[in-house]
């Protein structure tokens, strides 16, 4: 039995409400994929071995593919799968979803005897993407008629410890019709809250009150099949995953950049100028470029294209071209030019005595711009990703990308680009020019067209691309194939 077997099991089973799966790994990815097309139930996960050493642990441990992390997160994202950080997280996600509806939207309003939990709720709120939306003026006059003199009519409403449970029981009966959520916070023992709430509805218990009391209505709530939780940030992280994904805020966690393949004797790395002749071929847009044999050639090209100019190793046996020095950038003049190709060729000649010299790539310097990331990926258990991001430090320093399995469209596509934490540089920022938003998107779903068209091509890295305003440019790329008789 595995975790195929477990999910199909549970999603036909009537008494199952949701289904809480923890993996290590997944012996067969693919087969995983096609069974989450038919389930129904909401799914939480919660996946260990993230880190290198986890991974090397929970690869011992099951024998099964404890996989790049950065896949699972995509594999959530395509299925809307509710993924877990923690076991904490782990089990107050699943009470959620088996006791809680999906609310109509993300306004809550956070109802409580105790204002500094109301503040740490609203703080949680806020990170999750919930809308800790004021109170409305006809509402408010109706709340002023039951709740204290004293208390502050506002969101978070803080009834003081005056409060009985017939008054939160009225100010919730009166608020439901004006938000989606009603978050209701006992941080003092109330006898009779567990009569407040109403099971299956969209009000969230969050129990602070402590004592006998807390223990016995705790109890009866249990019996209502009411949820409660014991602190606001662990309530309304649990409640803000019920709340439609495009709703959500993105949370910093582990690495988002997946693996991409490497060389190897089973896959055949184009040359840079192939690399880039291949995607304009494919219509995508490439700065000019033209391969040149020798110093000679290099110079015609650079006074045809306008200097500076930019000479780069052309060898599809060196993947990373400047860790060799095998990449020259503002080359201003025809001496330095032929200083920069005698050098490039130097060097590869020591690397590969026995080969002949590819030659050299040379391109216009590109106008200053804001660097992107764009790639696709086939992943020999998940299947084939695409990925954007910012270039630069953006991608090196802070990991922001976002990745999705394919199949995709154009909205998911779209999120891909609201997601990433830079996604403000869209709208214009600090005096930059808005960007076009549309252009890289067709960019994206061309990459995937091709990577569904084309299934020997293994990876397209666009590092990096120079968005301007309206348009944007490859500067460089790397194209990775399955070599003839490799394994698929």
């Amino acid at each position: 039995i595995d975790e195929v077997d477990l999910v199909e099991y549970f999603n036909n089973d009537d008494k199952t409400c949701a289904i809480a799966l923890y993996i290590e790994g997944l012996k067969d990815p693919l087969l995983f994929r096609k069974t989450l097309e038919n389930v129904e139930k909401p799914i939480i996960i919660l996946k260990s071995g993230r880190t290198p050493k986890g991974i090397k642990a929970a690869e011992s441990h099951t024998r099964s593919l404890a996989g790049d992390d950065a896949l699972y997160d995509a594999l959530c994202r395509h299925y809307n799968l509710c993924r877990a950080e923690t076991i904490e997280e782990f089990y107050d996600f699943a009470k959620a979803f088996a006791y809680l509806p999906r609310p109509a939207g993300n306004r809550i309003l956070f109802v409580t005897t105790s204002g500094g939990a109301g503040i740490l709720a609203t703080d949680q709120a806020e990170r999750e993407g919930l809308d800790v939306m004021p109170l409305p003026d006809s509402l408010a006059q109706d709340l002023r008629k039951v709740i204290p003199p004293h208390a502050i009519c506002a969101n978070p409403l803080d009834l003081t410890g005056d409060a009985t449970a017939e008054m939160f029981g009225e100010v919730v009966r009166l608020a439901r019709n004006h938000y989606d959520i009603i978050g209701v916070i006992f941080g003092d023992p109330v006898e009779g809250a567990s009569s407040v709430v109403s099971p299956g509805s969209n009000e969230l218990v969050i129990f602070l009150g402590g004592a006998d009391v807390e223990r016995i209505e705790k109890a009866k709530m249990h019996e209502k099949g009411i949820p409660v939780f014991p602190t606001p940030e662990r309530g309304v992280r649990a409640m803000a995953q019920l709340v439609v994904p495009s709703m959500r805020k993105r949370r910093a966690g582990f690495s988002r950049v997946p693996k991409m393949a490497g060389h190897s004797d089973s896959v055949l790395m184009l040359s840079p100028y192939e690399a880039l002749e291949f995607l304009r071929s494919h219509g995508l847009p490439c700065l000019s470029f033209e391969q040149v044999p020798n110093e000679g050639a290099a110079v015609h090209w650079a006074h045809m294209m306008g200097f500076p100019v930019v000479l780069k190793i052309n060898s599809s046996k060196i993947p990373h071209k400047t860790d060799v020095g095998g990449v020259y950038l503002q080359l201003g003049s025809a001496q330095e030019i032929r200083l920069a190709f005698n050098e490039i060729r130097r060097r590869y000649l020591e690397m590969f005595h026995d080969d002949p010299f590819p030659g050299a790539l040379i391109m216009p310097m590109a106008e200053k711009g804001q660097e992107i990331i764009m790639g696709a990926h086939r992943d020999r258990d998940f299947g084939v990703v695409i990925l954007f991001g910012l270039g630069g430090i953006y991608t090196e320093l802070f990991q922001d990308v976002s990745i999705r399995l394919l199949p995709v469209d154009r909205k998911s596509v779209e999120e891909m680009l609201d997601e990433i934490q830079g996604s403000v540089i869209f709208e214009g920022f600090r005096g930059n020019p808005a960007l076009n938003r549309d252009v890289i998107i067709d960019g994206l779903l061309k990459l995937a067209e091709i990577m569904e068209a084309d299934d020997s091509i293994e990876t397209i890295d666009v590092n990096p691309a120079i968005m301007y305003p309206e348009e944007y440019v490859i500067v460089d790329a790397r194209v990775i194939k399955r070599a003839e008789g490799g394994a698929k």
